[in-house]
């Protein structure tokens, strides 16, 4: 426990450092780091399975497809095309490659993982770009990426002490429906918290939309703790297939990049279609 603390303690420092001395394109390329360990730690877990993707195609793919929406998409290329050039590049190269029985396995594997890593985590970099003022666009990418994360600690702690029943036994055992209204109500909290504070100039602020208040924090945040529940719910899918624990070493106390950012995987899409619909750009 006390290595999972120092570990993500260190973690926050490192992407709070980078974003202060790098701004935006920090951010972004953070983003694409941690997005391309997932991907390479899911395709890694793909092949205990048996299924053989084109990892290294795959992973230049999704690097691309974190990369798009704040490098490529103002110059008429969006993600979509992206995504269909790949689609064209995977089923070429199983003409030639992998044998009778495993090509169809192989391209949809490899179609797999750039959809649910890459494509889903683009959502942080598409919310950095949100708003002109890309200082708006980074505070609340932290601010999802803290309801999200939080949720974790929430549920955890809440599990310990009053779990009692399971929410689904066959895939987590651990996780009780008690600590999930235990990270429910600890992302409301702290995704009010987080607004109020930037309000008070705590930040150097305010950077958070002006309609972006800490009520409407709270109710935002709940939506996306459900999906960084279900999202750490498929991992525990994925990793019982593979049969592993933890997806990697990299991070101790906490396992692989995987580990790090399966609860950001569904969650990221939803913050950003909550932004999109329910703040204005000119809110701020």
């Amino acid at each position: 426990m006390l290595q999972r603390i120092l570990s993500t303690i260190l973690l926050w420092v490192v992407a709070i450092a980078t974003i202060y001395y790098l701004d935006a394109p920090g951010g972004v390329w953070l983003i694409a780091l941690l997005a391309c360990a997932t991907q390479f730690e899911f395709y890694r877990m793909l092949k205990r399975t048996g299924l053989d993707p084109f990892d290294r195609l795959g992973l230049m793919v999704g690097a691309i497809v974190v990369l798009a929406p704040y490098y490529l998409e103002n110059h008429f290329i969006q993600t979509t095309d992206v995504l269909a050039g790949a689609v064209v590049l995977f089923a070429l190269r199983i003409l030639g490659e992998r044998e009778p029985h495993n090509r169809m396995e192989t391209l949809a594997a490899t179609l797999f993982g750039v959809l649910y890593v890459p494509f889903m985590l683009q959502f942080l970099v598409r919310t950095i770009v949100l708003y002109d003022d890309k200082s708006t666009g980074l505070m609340l990418g932290l601010w999802l990426v803290a309801v999200a994360k939080f949720c974790d600690v929430g549920a955890l702690l809440a599990g310990l002490a009053f779990g009692r029943h399971k929410m689904a036994p066959n895939i987590s055992p651990k996780k009780t429906w008690e600590g999930a209204i235990g990270g429910l109500i600890v992302s409301a909290g702290i995704g009010a918290w987080l607004v109020r504070l930037d309000r008070l100039g705590c930040f150097g602020g305010p950077y958070f939309p002006g309609d972006f208040t800490p009520l409407s924090a709270a109710l935002m945040a709940m939506p996306i703790a459900a999906a960084a529940i279900t999202s750490d719910l498929v991992e525990s899918i994925i990793k019982r297939r593979a049969e592993v624990k933890d997806t990697g070493q990299l991070i101790p106390g906490i396992g692989g990049a995987f580990d790090l950012t399966d609860s950001l995987i569904l969650a990221a899409p939803i913050g950003y279609l909550l932004f999109y619909f329910c703040l204005t750009p000119d809110g701020q």
